[in-house]
């Protein structure tokens, strides 16, 4: 529930921290995925095998939730 409505530049603001934030979580992603590819340790496969999909679940609720800005604008544009 919001209790309050946020202003237009703190929406742009946020909007851009949050665009950041997915870049940043993609190349996190890229670096998992090539180190769960180079790895040959047991027990390293099994740490970037979760640590792969924590930073998917991260990726996927930071574009669900700029899917959610995004609809948000176009509803409510300004």
């Amino acid at each position: 529930m919001k209790l309050f409505k946020l202003q237009p530049s703190q929406e742009n603001t946020a909007y851009m921290i949050l665009k950041d934030d997915i870049e940043k979580t993609a190349s996190e992603l890229k670096a998992a995925y090539t180190n769960l590819q180079q790895v040959t340790e047991p027990e390293l496969i099994d740490y970037y095998i979760y640590q792969t999909k924590a930073v998917q679940t991260r990726y996927q609720y930071l574009l669900n939730c700029a899917k959610k800005i995004e609809d948000s604008y176009t509803k409510n544009p300004l």
